[in-house]
């Protein structure tokens, strides 16, 4: 562990099994929380070049939460020493912060979960380093093409299988496949 890291016991963990339905007084905590997340994934954009450590970018982000009230939901979360997790390249989710650097070329994915009075924001973001090949850029703009169109499904009266099913169909229409161990983010007062 980093000498900045400092751990949160107070990190809700485990799931209740069921989804909870938030009525209008839960969205200003969810709101706070999801804007923290998004800022923060913002604020990496100047920083996402050639030669930066994933570890640097850990430092960053766990700076920006923490000056801004937050706590990194990962940190402390089943021994995990990281405020993030960054994915380069063929990485699916859930890299570790090393000093790795980037690479021109590269695609990284980073994920975020800042708590905000107790409200988990919990989203993350693609980076493309440098001049990325064409291939790269591709399934970048396929798999944002899938996150629009699974946005249009989460609608009342659908079911998550609507937007799962959009997703599944552009990915597959462009020659993808989904991840099925994995189902995305969420706004929540529980970590998972």
């Amino acid at each position: 562990m980093t000498d900045y890291v400092t751990v949160s016991a107070d990190a809700p963990q485990g799931r209740t099994g069921a989804i909870k339905l938030w009525g209008r007084e839960a969205f200003d905590g969810m709101h706070k929380a999801g804007r923290l997340a998004a800022e923060t994934l913002d604020m990496l954009v100047p920083h996402m070049v050639p030669g930066v450590s994933t570890a640097e970018i850990n430092r960053l982000i766990h700076q920006f939460i923490v000056e801004r009230g937050g706590v990194p939901a990962t940190l402390g979360y089943r021994g995990y020493a990281h405020s993030t997790c960054i994915s380069i390249n063929h990485v699916v989710c859930h890299g570790i912060p090393s000093e790795k650097t980037l690479k021109a070329g590269d695609i990284v994915n980073v994920d975020v979960t800042p708590i905000v009075d107790g409200w988990h924001g919990d989203t993350s973001r693609m980076y493309l380093i440098g001049d990325v090949p064409l291939k790269a850029r591709k399934l970048v703009e396929v798999t944002y093409e899938c996150l629009m169109l699974g946005i249009e499904q989460a609608k009342p009266g659908n079911h998550m299988g609507d937007v799962a099913h959009a997703i599944q169909q552009h990915a597959e229409k462009h020659r993808y496949g989904v991840v099925r161990d994995f189902c995305g983010h969420g706004l929540g007062l529980l970590f998972h």
